[in-house]
């Protein structure tokens, strides 16, 4: 039993130093096969002094048979002799435990590093963009833009002042006869001489919203041809989209520019989990 006990330590101890190597490696910028053997050999010694523990170390339930009678002097000498071994045997147990312990700490020290490369909380980053209340909306080039340089049934890819190839602030600016509109009534001043900004990140598959289809007042997505209705707000009217492209509400600064009132009514880009 002592040496089946000496083993299983031995076993862990080298669970520890391969659960500290694999963080150490991790630390200095890691390397993919050492990483997995240094894994392999600490789970592999915890789980060979497990099994020498339950084979080798635990015993059976006691057998007694009943006597009477005062012992022998010879079957009480065993008896103590019996008695101090099982007290090593207690110890024995209860440093192997400690030592488990102390491996299975080792090896979670050396998980928990990992956690890094999954990078930043992205926080609200993901509900959010870049448009604030008063940001002018700028071409490609950085030009702003006046409520009539725009034709009616043309469209323009606009970004925030000073945000110009942001990927979850690109909007498509388009302008219509204001007549035509039927905006939900919370949005009816979104659309100053007719001019309504919407996101050009596609709900269903997050593929750019570049073709404008005139004659339908209608949005068209490229990749699989969600179609959406600019008069109403963005509203799927064929396609996979199930959900509305975002609307940015537009005001006219005091230069006469437009301006954003606001960032997007809706989280933009393909819909969320727990969002319909």
């Amino acid at each position: 039993m002592k040496d089946a006990a000496r083993l299983a330590g031995l076993f862990l101890l080298v669970s520890m130093g391969a659960s500290l190597a694999l963080a150490v490696v991790y630390i200095l910028g890691g390397q993919p096969q050492l990483e997995g053997t240094f894994l392999a050999v600490s789970l592999g010694g915890i789980a060979a002094a497990l099994i020498l523990y339950g084979k080798r170390i635990l015993q059976g339930p006691d057998d007694v048979e009943p006597r009477e009678g005062p012992s022998p002097p010879g079957e009480i000498a065993e008896a103590q002799e019996a008695v101090e071994e099982g007290g090593e045997r207690i110890a024995r147990r209860r440093f192997l435990v400690r030592l488990l312990g102390a491996a299975g700490g080792a090896l979670g020290v050396a998980l928990v590093f990992p956690i890094r490369s999954l990078g930043p909380s992205p926080g609200n980053t993901l509900l959010v963009t870049s448009w604030t209340k008063g940001a002018r909306l700028v071409t490609e080039d950085g030009a702003p833009l006046l409520p009539s340089d725009l034709e009616s049934g043309s469209i323009v890819t606009v970004f925030p002042e000073g945000q110009i190839g942001s990927a979850d602030s690109q909007a498509v600016l388009v302008r219509v006869d204001p007549t035509r509109l039927a905006l939900p009534d919370d949005r009816n001043a979104w659309a100053p001489e007719g001019n309504l900004c919407y996101s050009k990140v596609c709900t269903h598959a997050g593929c750019p919203v570049g073709l404008y289809v005139e004659t339908e007042h209608a949005l068209r997505c490229p990749c699989h041809q969600s179609t959406f209705d600019v008069l109403t707000g963005a509203q799927p009217i064929s396609g996979p989209a199930v959900r509305p492209l975002p609307q940015l509400p537009l005001e006219i600064d005091g230069e006469g520019y437009l301006v954003a009132g606001g960032d997007f009514d809706a989280p933009v880009g393909p819909t969320f989990w727990n969002m319909p």
